[in-house]
C-alpha cells in the first residue's frame, strides 16, 4: 500500500468535500495508460480503487463504492479540472552523427517543444543530450553536454526565457538502443526535453 500512496498525486484522483458531511474520490484514467491506484479508508478498513471512474462516497464517516462516469467527473470537478497544470510532457530531437546540429525531422518537431513551453503559464524545462557509443566516454559526455546546450540555445532564439531552461548530459550512459562500443546508433544521438 505504501507505493500507491507514494505514486498518488500522479493519478488524479479527485476529492470533493461538502462542509465535513461527505466526500467522494474518483480515480481517473492515467494520462498514459497505465494502472494506477489509490486507497480509501474508514472505521471498518481499506478499499482499493484501481480501475478507471472507481469511486467512492463517505457520508457521515462509512465508505460506499461505485463506478463513476466521465459525465459525473465533467458534472462534479469541471472546476477542479480546469485550475489543474498541465501534464508534462517528453519530446526527443535527434542529431546528425558526431555533431550538434539537429536532423531534419528534429528541426520541423523543434516547432512543437517550442509551442509547447510557451503554451505554459509557467514553464520548466529539462534538456538533457545523449550520444551513440561512438568515441571516448570523455569526448562523448563533453558531445552530450554540447548538444544540450546547443537546444537551449535554439530555444532561447527562438523567444524562451533563460531561466526556464536546465541543461545536462549523460553522454553514452543512457542508451535508447543498447549496443557495443563504437557503434553508431541514430536513435542514442538525442536531446530528450522534459516540458512541466
Amino acid at each position: 500500500m505504501r507505493n500507491e500512496r507514494r505514486f498518488l498525486p500522479c493519478f488524479l484522483p479527485l476529492l470533493l468535500l461538502a462542509g465535513c458531511a461527505s466526500e467522494r474520490v474518483v480515480l481517473l484514467p492515467s494520462a498514459d495508460g497505465q494502472p494506477s491506484a489509490v486507497v480509501v479508508r474508514d472505521a471498518t478498513g481499506e478499499y482499493r480503487l484501481d480501475q478507471p471512474y472507481a469511486a467512492s462516497r463517505r457520508r457521515l464517516g462509512e465508505i460506499q463504492l461505485y463506478q463513476s462516469t466521465p459525465d459525473e467527473v465533467t458534472e462534479h470537478f469541471a472546476a477542479a479540472l480546469a485550475a489543474q497544470p498541465k501534464r508534462p510532457q517528453s519530446y526527443v530531437l535527434y542529431f546528425r552523427e558526431g555533431s550538434d546540429v539537429l536532423t531534419l525531422e528534429s528541426e520541423a518537431d523543434f516547432v512543437k517543444v517550442r509551442a509547447e513551453i510557451v503554451g505554459r503559464a509557467a514553464a520548466e524545462v529539462m534538456v538533457i543530450g545523449h550520444t551513440d557509443r561512438v568515441g571516448s566516454l570523455s569526448a562523448n559526455d563533453a558531445l552530450s553536454r554540447q548538444r544540450a546546450a546547443a537546444v537551449r540555445t535554439l530555444l532561447i532564439g527562438a523567444g524562451i526565457a533563460a531561466d526556464k531552461l536546465e541543461v545536462a548530459g549523460r553522454g553514452e550512459r543512457e542508451p535508447l538502443v543498447p549496443t557495443a562500443d563504437e557503434v553508431a546508433e541514430a536513435k542514442n544521438r538525442r536531446v530528450e526535453i522534459s516540458v512541466r
